[in-house]
Parts: C-alpha cells; sequence; structure tokens
C-alpha cells in the first residue's frame, strides 16, 4: 500500500469519528446546560419559598396579636356590659 491509499483509508475513519464526536460532544453540552437551568431553577424557587415562609411566619405573628388584642376588647366589653346590669 502506498501512502495516498493510507491517506485515503485515514480520511475514510477520520469522517465518522469526527462526526460521532461532535455529536457526543454537543449532547454533552447540551446535558450540562440543562443542569445548570435545572439548578438554577432550584435555587430560585427554594429563595421563592423561603420568602413565602417568612412572610407567613410574619402573617401568623400578626394575627396572633390581633387575637389578643380582640380577646382584650371582648373581655372589656363583658365588663361594661356586667357594669350597666346585663349579662353577657
Amino acid at each position: 500500500m502506498d501512502a495516498a491509499v493510507l491517506a485515503a483509508i485515514g480520511s475514510l475513519i477520520a469522517g465518522p469519528v469526527a462526526a460521532f464526536a461532535a455529536m457526543y460532544g454537543s449532547r454533552g453540552a447540551t446535558r450540562a446546560a440543562q443542569q445548570s437551568s435545572a439548578a438554577t431553577m432550584y435555587d430560585s424557587l427554594t429563595q421563592r419559598l423561603a420568602a413565602e415562609r417568612d412572610k407567613a411566619e410574619a402573617d401568623q405573628a400578626k394575627a396572633e396579636a390581633r387575637v389578643e388584642v380582640l380577646e382584650l376588647e371582648n373581655a372589656r366589653l363583658r365588663l361594661q356590659v356586667e357594669r350597666l346590669g346585663g349579662t353577657p
């Protein structure tokens, strides 16, 4: 075999190998991009959930404080009714 035949055989083998490598590399890059996107979305979701949790805890504290105020008001009004001779 001379050099021209070996070069032709080499190019016939190198073409499909290069195409396979390009395709495989593209899949790897796509997979990496998807994983990165998923990690970013997960981080965003956990931040939003933490913010919602904090808001819910603050709302609960406000509601509990409001309940205490209303219970005191109720007790005051009961006393007022009793002073005026009524039954609560």
